[in-house]
């Protein structure tokens, strides 16, 4: 599962959610992912978000590729919006084969389509 910023500002907050979601996760063995520029949107003081500094050392944290710039930009374009990291996170769950977790699933409606075969499902968080 690739994990969005409000996923991650939940575990940064210590809510119950977020503390669950780690427990569930921890419990499945199933493995997290986040970008890079979606950790960068979250990240504001690293001394002061231990729980943020704790997950993210759990997580792969995928760059943004010179290759990422097309495909990124692509998705842009056919979507007809703006955010670049959440294009590219749509990008990375779709290389990846994992699904999206995010708390802004309107965000990603226009992204991608649900016939592409490697498309990812958008999953409502919480």
């Amino acid at each position: 599962m690739i994990l969005d910023a409000g996923v991650l500002i939940a575990i940064d907050r210590g809510t119950e959610t977020g503390k669950a979601l780690l427990v569930s996760v921890d419990r499945l063995a199933e493995p997290l992912h986040t970008t890079a520029p979606v950790a960068a949107q979250v990240w504001r003081n690293g001394s002061r978000q231990a729980r943020l500094t704790r997950a993210l050392r759990f997580m792969t944290l995928h760059p943004f590729l010179p290759g990422d710039v097309g495909v990124v930009g692509e998705t842009l374009r056919r979507s007809g919006t703006a955010d670049v990291v959440d294009a590219h996170l749509y990008v990375v769950a779709e290389r990846i084969g994992h699904d999206i977790l995010t708390s802004d699933v309107d965000d990603f409606a226009s992204l991608g389509t649900a016939a592409a075969p490697n498309a990812p499902e958008v999953l409502a968080w919480p």
